[in-house]
C-alpha cells in the first residue's frame, strides 16, 4: 500500500476495541504462562553457549517506547559482543549486516533464529508488551516521529508484528512506522492469527534478515 492509502485505511477506534482493551491482554497472559516453560528449556542451552562464547551477560535490557511513550527495558538475549557501539543506518534505523563484526557467534544465529527475541515472554507478562504488536521504538528516537506516525504508540509493542511477519527488515523506518500504525488502527483476533503464522513461516524461510 502506498502512504495514502495506509492512512486512508486507518480505523480510528479500533485500538480501543473490546479486543484491544480486554481479550488481547488474556490472550497474551494464557500464551506467556504456557510458553514460560519452554523458554526455561531454551534459556539453558542458549546462556551456556553465550557463556562459552565470550563470557559475558546472557540478557540485553534495551530502553524503549511503548504505548503512549512509556519506556520499559525490553530484554532480548545477547547477541552482541560487550560494549559493542551502536551504529545507525543513515535513515536512523538499526544497522544489521551479515558480516557484522559486533556480533557474536551464537549471536548471529541466535538472531537468525529469532531466538534473541524470547526472552520478551517476560515482558508480556510484566504488561509492557502484546506477543503481536507493532515494534518497539529505541528511546533515541522518541523525539523523531511525524504526526501521523505517532499512532503506533496507541497500543503495546509486540515480540512479532505485522512489519516483522512480512517485511522484517526489508522496510525503512518511515514506512515501519506508518504500517505500525495501521495495524493499531486495524487489530484484530483474525488479522493477530495471520502475523502469527506468518511470522512462523519468515522465521524458517529467514527471509530479509539483514539490512546491509
Amino acid at each position: 500500500m502506498t502512504e495514502k492509502e495506509l492512512k486512508q485505511s486507518f480505523n480510528k477506534t479500533n485500538y480501543d476495541s473490546v479486543y484491544q482493551k480486554n481479550i488481547k491482554r488474556i490472550i497474551d497472559l494464557l500464551v506467556g504462562i504456557i510458553a514460560l516453560p519452554f523458554f526455561i528449556i531454551i534459556f539453558i542451552p542458549v546462556a551456556i553457549l553465550i557463556k562459552l562464547d565470550d563470557n559475558g551477560p546472557i540478557f540485553y535490557s534495551s530502553k524503549r517506547i511503548g504505548k503512549n511513550f512509556k519506556e520499559f527495558g525490553m530484554l532480548k538475549f545477547r547477541s552482541m559482543r560487550v560494549n559493542a557501539p551502536n551504529i545507525l543506518n543513515e535513515d536512523g534505523s538499526t544497522y544489521n549486516s551479515k558480516d557484522d563484526p559486533r556480533v557474536t557467534k551464537i549471536g548471529k544465529f541466535l538472531r537468525e533464529t529469532s531466538l534473541d527475541e524470547i526472552p520478551q515472554i517476560i515482558n508480556v507478562l510484566k504488561g509492557d508488551m502484546c506477543l503481536i504488536g507493532p515494534r518497539a521504538g529505541d528511546v533515541e528516537s522518541k523525539d523523531t516521529y511525524d504526526d501521523d506516525e505517532k499512532d503506533k504508540l496507541l497500543v503495546k509493542p509486540g515480540i512479532t508484528g505485522y512489519t516483522q511477519a512480512y517485511y522484517r527488515n526489508n522496510l525503512g523506518v518511515r514506512e515501519k512506522r506508518l504500517y505500525d500504525a495501521w495495524y493499531a488502527h486495524n487489530t484484530s483476533l483474525k488479522l493477530d492469527i495471520k502475523i502469527f503464522f506468518k511470522t512462523i513461516l519468515t522465521v524458517l524461510k529467514r527471509e530479509n534478515i539483514y539490512t546491509n
